[in-house]
């Protein structure tokens, strides 16, 4: 059954429809929630989702893309949970323990942070395959078997896609010239 009747049946109170619905989305909407959440509120705003898809199921229109409501119905949950909250308090650098500071020269630290920043911004746009991966194996530190589950591809797509990701960052590196130790850091790992 397609998404569209998947969400008729779940306006009609099918809880087996609203199943096979988390099955197929719960995934990709994880990852895309985990780049505005914190890891661990990523399940409960996915139960919300759900919840919210359970109770809006009769007024949905199949005009788009079923996968374009729930994004926005997670996108409404997520700032929700943001805005109970209140706003984030920051740590500045003159509150945080002195044990805890880096050593190192906060200048140096700047202009690697800028390199690392254009050198993922070679791997494309901020929803774009390489970059996909590159954020679930190397930032997220996940293993390429849950990468290929989450982005619906094999493994050995994962491997090829992170293989480029690694490629694209160690030319990004050298031809802005950032320190080795840098380069060397996000390339740690491999797809193995």
């Amino acid at each position: 059954m397609d998404d569209d009747g998947l969400i008729a049946a779940v306006a009609a109170g099918d809880d087996s429809a609203l199943r096979a619905l988390f099955s197929r989305h719960a995934p990709w909407l994880a990852t895309r929630l985990r780049a505005i959440l914190p890891a661990a509120d990523v399940e409960d705003v996915l139960q919300e989702t759900f919840i919210g898809v359970w109770r809006g199921a009769a007024g949905y229109r199949p005009d788009g893309a079923a996968g374009g409501w729930l994004w926005g119905i997670a996108r409404r949950q997520a700032a929700l949970l943001l805005r109970r909250r209140g706003p984030v308090i920051v740590v500045l650098p003159g509150q945080v323990p002195s044990e805890y500071q880096d050593a190192g020269d906060p200048a140096d630290v700047a202009l690697a942070r800028a390199d690392l920043d254009r050198a993922v911004a070679a791997l494309g746009p901020p929803d774009g395959t390489e970059r996909e991966v590159w954020q679930l194996l190397y930032v997220e530190d996940r293993p390429v078997a849950e990468v290929a589950e989450l982005t619906g591809v094999s493994p050995g797509t994962v491997k090829s896609r992170a293989h480029r990701a690694r490629q694209r960052l160690r030319t990004a590196l050298r031809a802005d010239g950032a320190a080795a130790e840098i380069g060397s850091q996000v390339m740690k790992g491999g797809a193995g």
